[in-house]
């Protein structure tokens, strides 16, 4: 058990929780989080939005009951979390001199802020349909730039030719967009994807979060959620 230090909407329906604890975890990894006793019968994946000596962080959108029983917390309740789960991103050094970027769209920036404490040169491209948030904070955790579109295209700003690692996460149309334009650049960067599967257990017992790879089916929360572009089908 965990006890929440603070819980702030940061935009409509955009809240960054804050737990204390000392909860180890790597980047584009998540937790199965609950508040509440046996209904709904699911914990909610949440990734790893920051890590400190004082606590884990969590940044969700409202979306169903698990996530409004979430956003009802208080400092001083409890919350139980267990994890860390997934494959996470990359960490590994590139070549000397070499370009990252990491591309986010929507409540899929949650992943990408604590990948800066890793990569705190890489460049940053958000995307939100509506009123963008915590986009000073991400300034601020980079030495790199920081492209906000809001109603657009996001891709559209971001330059596979420029990189030597490019990491996305967002809704299913925006990654297989993603893995489009990496296909038809010829470019030689490598793309990963960060999927936003609905999950249930979170340890690849039930099958929920079943991918389409290339060669097999795959599970979202034991080996992804972060996956090569080019091994995902999409739709």
């Amino acid at each position: 058990m965990a006890e929440v230090i603070a819980n702030v909407e940061v935009a409509p329906n955009i809240y960054r929780l804050k737990a204390s604890g000392a909860f180890p975890g790597r980047m584009g990894q998540f937790y199965m989080v609950r508040a509440w006793d046996s209904y709904p019968l699911l914990s909610r994946p949440l990734s790893i939005f920051n890590r400190s000596e004082e606590g884990i962080e969590f940044l969700y959108q409202v979306k169903g009951e698990g996530t409004k029983l979430l956003s009802d917390l208080r400092a001083g309740d409890e919350l139980q979390l267990e994890g860390p789960f997934g494959n996470g991103f990359p960490d590994r050094a590139i070549k000397p001199g070499g370009r990252i970027a990491v591309v986010g769209g929507g409540i899929g920036i949650a992943p990408l802020y604590y990948a800066l404490r890793s990569w705190p040169d890489c460049d940053v491209y958000l995307g939100f349909s509506k009123e963008p948030y915590l986009t000073e904070q991400f300034k601020a955790a980079t030495q790199g730039k920081v492209n906000v579109n809001v109603g657009g295209f996001v891709l559209d700003e971001v330059d596979l030719h420029a990189y030597d690692l490019i990491v996305a996460c967002g809704p299913e149309p925006m990654l297989a967009a993603v893995q489009q334009k990496k296909l038809l650049s010829g470019s030689g960067v490598e793309v990963y994807v960060s999927l936003e599967n609905r999950m249930a257990c979170g340890i690849g017992a039930c099958l929920v979060c079943s991918v389409k790879c290339r060669d097999t089916r795959r599970k979202a929360c034991t080996d992804g959620p972060v996956f090569l572009a080019e091994e995902v089908i999409f739709g």
